[in-house]
Formats: C-alpha cells, sequence, structure tokens
C-alpha cells in the first residue's frame, strides 16, 4: 500500500491545501490566457515585472496591467533592483508605476552577494526612499540565501515590518531564517526551475506563488502594505 500524501502545513507543500491563494507574477516574456487562468478561483492576483534600474520598463506592463484590473484581479507590480543609486531606483519605479492604493508595490532584490545587483544595504535604502514617498512600505522578494543575509545584517530595522515574497523552490522547508520575519508572506515555489503546479492559462515558466493565508484573506489584506490613515 502506498503511504498517504502528508498533510499540508505553513512550510510543507502548502499549495496543495485547497483553501490557500495563489498568486502568478510574470514579465513579458511570459504568456497568460487570461480565459483560461479565469478558471482557476484560486488564484486572484497578478503581479507584475515593472522596472528595472533607473531607465528600464516592461514592455508590456502597462497592458498587462489594463487586462488584470478589467479582469477583476488585485494587482501588485515589482522594481528589479540593481547596483547603485537606490533612491533614484525607487523614484524611477514610483514616477513610472505611479501605483494605486489598492496596488502592491515590491522590491525585486535577486541576490544580496552579487555586485551587479542590490546589495541589502541598498534594499533598505530603497525601501526606506519608497516609504518616505508612498507612506508605505514594498513588499520584498529574496530568496532564502538573501533573506537569511538580511535577517544577520538588520534585525532591529523597520524590515521587520515588511512582508516577505520567499523565493524556494522546495517543497518543503525546514530552515526557514526566523528573525525579522516568523514566516512567509507569499512563497514563490513554482518556476521553470522547478515546476510543481499546474494552473490553467500558463505555462510551466511562469513563477506561481501561495499566500499564507485564504483567498478572503488575501483579499481583505491587499495590498499587504498601506499608508497611514
Amino acid at each position: 500500500m502506498m503511504p498517504a500524501p502528508a498533510t499540508p502545513t505553513e512550510f510543507r507543500r502548502p499549495w496543495d491545501n485547497p483553501a490557500t491563494a495563489l498568486l502568478i507574477d510574470a514579465f513579458h516574456d511570459n504568456s497568460i490566457d487570461w480565459k483560461q487562468l479565469k478558471t482557476e478561483p484560486r488564484v486572484v492576483a497578478v503581479i507584475h515585472k515593472a522596472t528595472i534600474g533607473v531607465s528600464g520598463l516592461d514592455p508590456a506592463y502597462f497592458k498587462r496591467h489594463d487586462e488584470a484590473r478589467q479582469r477583476g484581479y488585485l494587482w501588485g507590480s515589482y522594481h528589479w533592483g540593481v547596483a547603485g543609486e537606490p533612491e533614484k531606483q525607487a523614484d524611477f519605479y514610483l514616477d513610472k508605476v505611479k501605483p494605486a492604493a489598492n496596488e502592491l508595490i515590491a522590491l525585486d532584490l535577486e541576490d544580496v552577494s552579487s555586485t551587479k545587483l542590490m546589495n541589502a544595504e541598498e534594499a533598505l535604502r530603497f525601501i526606506r526612499r519608497i516609504k518616505q514617498r508612498a507612506g508605505r512600505f514594498p513588499v520584498l522578494y529574496t530568496n532564502h540565501a538573501s533573506a537569511r543575509a538580511l535577517t544577520e545584517k538588520f534585525a532591529d530595522t523597520e524590515l521587520a515590518d515588511v512582508p516577505l515574497w520567499y523565493a524556494r523552490f522546495k517543497p518543503e522547508v525546514t530552515d526557514f531564517p526566523k528573525g525579522l520575519w516568523p514566516t512567509y508572506t507569499m512563497w514563490q515555489f513554482s518556476s521553470e526551475l522547478l515546476a510543481q503546479i499546474v494552473v490553467p492559462g500558463i505555462k510551466p515558466d511562469m513563477d506561481v506563488n501561495v499566500f499564507n493565508g485564504t483567498v478572503a484573506e488575501l483579499k481583505e489584506q491587499w495590498p499587504l502594505t498601506r499608508a497611514a490613515a
């Protein structure tokens, strides 16, 4: 007899729990069949690459923004951080995107050890600039190694108030870097590196994320950070 599959938990295949909400995140090279995507009721939000550095704009951003909003999806955008001038990068992102109060904003911090990408100190400066201008923090996307480095470096900073969008392509996590964050807010678990779920309307190269909560909770908490009233 085959053993029964393990029960999904917060850190073990939470996407297998039919109550959890799913999100997709895309950039211009990803294709989306909106009609097919709508057949998956757990996908209620779309996050799209918007800007990179101080001059790069995703060519599909505004078209996808309008398509998603017209179809009733929650919307979010992210900035891909590169080395240097984090305040200028934050300004460029906000000036280009002009995010509405009900739209998620995020920083994509790929690898704090890379000399070509935004490092930990620059990320903190970017986040502070966003808070200064927008009145709210961005969500922070980063991988396990960078989350651990940030926890070790900035334990007593406002990063603890920044929701974590955790990238880890494995079915179970036993070594989540607790400290700044007791858990993740969103977990990017499936991509072309390791496709762990089939979502109608998108190809396996599309990143898929699970929210640490239900569809109703995601809708209630969106855009995950808010400006003070």
